[in-house]
């Protein structure tokens, strides 16, 4: 009994575990399935988040690479501008553009037509100019154009063409009066690598141009020396480190160029020497039959002219005012015999006699005043004798003073006066009359700058001004087709009124 019921209690009790045991083992299946099945969507989730963060990270990739892709394109492009900007900075080559212009609007205080002009007394007709501000009725431009090359020798070219036109005319379309001018144009070479010694750094040219080292004084539109016509030449011949030497060849034509026998050409040979800032300039010139020319009717021009001419200029080139305190000056004693007695525009006379004699003393300077004061004296006088006519006589001097006050940035006072005293007695050559007597001239310019305020010699200018004028009646009397005397412009005293714009670059 006790065999049996032990072993059916044991039987219970194994058979009891075994099914504990099974239903144990089921639920620790699923939960450990379920476990897996979380790990995996845990997982999967995982995977999802690292393939975003993938795709995210590519895509980040690709637009840093392209944002480096930009900057490097940027920057290339950057670097190749500013690389052909220093390029071009560093070249003197390509074509470059000068010009100079004035423009004005001049008129009496009747609203009238008046005159004007730089030259506009007697004296002018031999160069005897006087102030030019608030004196100019005209429009003249001049126009530049230039090409310079550096080649790889290290030589330079340079070739130059200047367009001139000028006229009164105050209308818009001016082509029937226009003055249109072809005034330069020729071409150098410098630096030449085969030229040594004193010709190693020289410059020599060839064609129609202005000489280089002309100069003037700007307030009485006046040039000191004016060296011009065609030929050639070379410049800066260094026998020291303070001498140098130009030399020149230059061709003029006297008469009507439409009329071949009414012609003569005149040979200007020009030796230009400085030492330091002194100048030393020595002209011959040769117009062979002169003498001979006719003019279209076939009679002849002038029996008596000159064949043959000197020209002598000695000058001073200061960097400062007169050696006194800063600013500059500039100064100069011409001498002219024959040919050469037309001592500013070298060999251009044609009329002048053998005998013929010129003087010639020119001098200006600018400094500042303080207080924002600058002023500009200036003096040009002359005496010619046997010019024209045996026994004439040409004499005139010129004082002139411009004071500039600067007020603001953008705005200055100009004020100039002018005294020209002449004494003239052209013995009835060209139906002029002998004259003695003074001539005087104010003006007082409002004047608009952009910048340099108080620089004399910046531009461009806007200028209102009004001008006052007198000079003795005998100087009405000196001819029938000048400025003095005309119709509504006689001595006793002129105001005239206008505007004016000035510019160069």
């Amino acid at each position: 009994m006790r065999k049996s019921t032990l072993a059916i209690t044991l039987g219970l009790l194994m058979g009891s575990g075994s099914a504990l045991a099974a239903e144990a083992g089921t639920s620790s299946i699923e939960a450990r399935l379920a476990a897996l099945e979380q790990r995996l969507q845990a997982a999967e989730q995982r995977a999802t988040n690292a393939e975003k963060r993938a795709e995210a990270a590519e895509l980040q990739a690709k637009n840093v690479a392209t944002e480096q892709q930009k900057t490097q394109t940027t920057t290339a492009e950057v670097a190749q501008r500013t690389t052909q900007l220093e390029q071009k900075s560093s070249q003197e080559g390509g074509f470059e553009f000068h010009g100079y212009a004035r423009s004005g609007l001049l008129m009496s205080d009747s609203a009238a037509k008046t005159q004007g002009g730089p030259g506009m007394t007697p004296a002018g007709e031999t160069g005897g100019h006087v102030g030019r501000l608030g004196n100019e009725p005209d429009t003249y431009v001049e126009m530049n154009l230039e090409h310079k090359q550096t080649l790889a020798n290290g030589a330079t070219t340079r070739f130059k063409v200047m367009l001139a036109d000028g006229q009164r005319s105050y209308n818009d379309w001016t082509a029937s009066s226009s003055d249109l001018n072809l005034r330069q144009a020729f071409t150098e070479l410098g630096h030449l690598p085969t030229f040594t010694g004193a010709f190693k750094d020289t410059t020599v040219w060839a064609g129609k141009r202005f000489d280089r080292d002309n100069f003037d004084i700007h307030w009485l539109d006046s040039d000191v020396i004016f060296l011009a016509g065609t030929g050639a030449g070379i410049y800066d011949m260094k026998w020291s480190d303070n001498a140098r030497s130009n030399f020149s060849l230059y061709g003029r034509t006297f008469g009507d160029i439409e009329n071949s026998e009414n012609n003569a050409q005149n040979y200007i040979l020009t030796l230009n020497n400085y030492f330091g800032p002194v100048q030393a300039m020595v002209s011959g010139m040769r117009a062979k039959d002169n003498n001979d020319r006719l003019d279209l009717d076939g009679n002849k021009v002038k029996s008596d002219a000159a064949n043959t001419g000197v020209h002598a200029l000695l000058g001073l080139h200061n960097e400062s005012f007169y050696g006194l305190r800063e600013g500059m000056s500039k100064t100069a004693l011409l001498y002219g015999h024959g040919l050469g007695a037309e001592v500013k525009t070298v060999g251009a006379d044609g009329a002048l006699l053998p005998q013929a004699d010129t003087w010639r003393l020119a001098t200006y300077g600018m400094t500042p005043l303080g207080g924002g004061w600058h002023i500009a004296p200036a003096v040009l006088a002359q005496s010619s004798k046997d010019r024209y006519v045996k026994g004439d006589s040409y004499e005139w001097a010129t004082v002139n003073m411009r004071l500039i006050q600067e007020l603001t940035q953008n705005f200055e006072m100009q004020y100039e006066g002018s005294y020209q005293y002449m004494d003239l007695k052209p013995e009835g050559y060209n139906s002029r009359n002998a004259v003695n007597g003074s001539f005087y001239k104010l003006t007082v310019a409002p004047t608009l700058k952009a910048g340099d305020v108080g620089e004399f010699l910046k531009r461009p200018e806007l200028r209102l001004f009004a001008s006052w004028m007198d000079w003795d009646h005998k100087l009405d009397n000196y001819a029938s087709d000048d400025a003095l005397g005309s119709n509504g412009f006689k001595s006793g005293g002129e105001w005239t009124f206008g505007v004016q714009m000035e510019t160069w670059f």
